[in-house]
């Protein structure tokens, strides 16, 4: 949408979205990243180029810098292209703050800011039950119960590393297990019993988080 309405205000040629991250621009091999980026940043021009998990660019995992080259090149690409391309970077809030002050020049390109904050507790039950909705799946009282009691409680404990939308999907993908766990035992099955999650099908907290940091 951003590439679009750039597109529709003058700022962009073209209005297309190109994501990559740190494997996207990053090659295993000296010479290598240099074409990498070059491709990815063509692809790019006249549109917006996404950069997820950003600061992995420049956590130098694996005792080289290749991660620095890449850095290097998307600058200067960003400075040869500026009337028509634009660059999001985008990441958990601490490493994102490391990773603008690790280069001048991503310091002085990268000057907006956008904070998202973490859904509610009510907002992920929200998704939680759209999966369920898109999936055919019908959440019993006693199950909404407890899943209202777990989101409060993964939300209350949250760290910074909090999954959001993506801690509700493995929470809705533990209770699709577990309920097929649960009625492959069953001498019967018809419609409501395959549609249905019980609070049986509802992870434990724990699970949760252990599943959720792993």
């Amino acid at each position: 949408m951003l590439s679009r309405i750039f597109k529709h205000l003058g700022f962009l040629s073209k209005g297309q979205l190109y994501e990559t991250d740190r494997e996207g621009l990053i090659a295993g091999y000296v010479g290598q990243t240099a074409t990498k980026v070059n491709n990815v940043v063509n692809s790019s021009i006249g549109g917006v180029l996404f950069i997820d998990e950003a600061y992995a660019l420049t956590q130098n995992t694996l005792g080289n810098d290749y991660g620095s080259e890449a850095v290097n090149i998307l600058l200067k690409r960003m400075e040869d292209n500026r009337k028509d391309l634009a660059v999001v970077v985008a990441g958990y809030t601490q490493p994102m703050k490391i990773f603008i002050e690790s280069n001048q020049g991503l310091r002085s390109r990268f000057n907006r800011y956008f904070y998202f904050k973490d859904f509610t507790s009510n907002q992920l039950y929200a998704i939680f039950e759209s999966f369920c909705l898109k999936s055919d799946f019908i959440i019993s009282d006693e199950a909404k119960e407890k899943l209202t009691d777990t989101f409060e409680l993964l939300y209350r404990n949250k760290t910074e590393n909090f999954g959001n939308a993506r801690l509700a999907r493995n929470v809705f993908e533990k209770c699709v297990q577990n309920q097929a766990n649960r009625i492959i035992t069953l001498k019967e099955l018809n419609s409501d019993t395959l549609k249905k999650l019980t609070d049986d099908d509802v992870p434990e907290l724990k699970e949760i988080e252990y599943n959720f940091d792993s």
